[in-house]
């Protein structure tokens, strides 16, 4: 399949996928946050724990440490409590706090708005950095997790071996306007349909 059929194919599958979930109300973990901060730590947070999980957690540290300053001189132990419900709480906790002491230190407290720059940034890998660039600065950038990985090869879109090749091949295929709403739509959709059935994912959104 060439480029153009490829490009035609995600657009309409996209299109379809849109139509379906582009109402839907569901928070997931780097949706609206006040501050650009707490949107780069409730990412942070969010590697390989549930959206309903990690939203109220991040919640309650946010309101524990109301300030970019406040989190850079937190307590290990009490951000670690906090955390106890997080898989992998030891090395976030360890993170969210390192990362608020490098951007403070490194950005004077603003979130960069260079992928280079975030990925720097203690716990913050190009899924974090990109979900980053589209949500506090308005960039176009491909946010790929573990749905979008999944489903992009799925459905034949791209065939790759891990989230960095991906977000690089449907950077190729996806036309830029769609490029920061592929992350939510993708994720809702493959939260609905698990596994690596094409015509099971395809017919959910017919």
């Amino acid at each position: 399949m060439g480029s153009k059929q490829k490009r035609d194919l995600f657009i309409a599958i996209f299109k379809k996928a849109e139509k379906k979930y582009a109402k839907n109300k569901k928070r997931l973990a780097g949706d609206n946050w006040r501050y650009g901060w707490q949107t780069l730590i409730a990412t942070i947070m969010s590697a390989q724990s549930r959206d309903e999980t990690t939203i109220p957690v991040a919640e309650s540290l946010f309101k524990k440490y109301p300030s970019l300053k406040s989190l850079a001189e937190a307590d290990y132990n009490n951000v670690l409590k906090i955390f106890r419900s997080l898989n992998y709480n030891k090395t976030k906790a360890k993170h969210v706090i390192g990362a608020s002491k490098s951007v403070i230190k490194e950005f004077g407290g603003k979130i960069s708005n260079k992928i280079e720059e975030l990925i720097k940034i203690p716990g913050v890998g190009r899924k974090t950095a990109n979900l980053v660039l589209a949500e506090v600065h308005k960039k176009n950038s491909i946010t790929v997790d573990t749905h979008v990985h999944r489903l992009a090869n799925v459905l034949g879109l791209v065939k790759t071996k891990n989230p960095h090749e991906t977000e690089l091949a449907l950077q190729k295929i996806a036309p830029k306007k769609y490029w920061s709403k592929i992350n939510r739509i993708f994720v809702l959709w493959g939260k609905e349909i698990p596994g690596k059935n094409k015509e099971k994912l395809l017919a959910h959104i017919e």
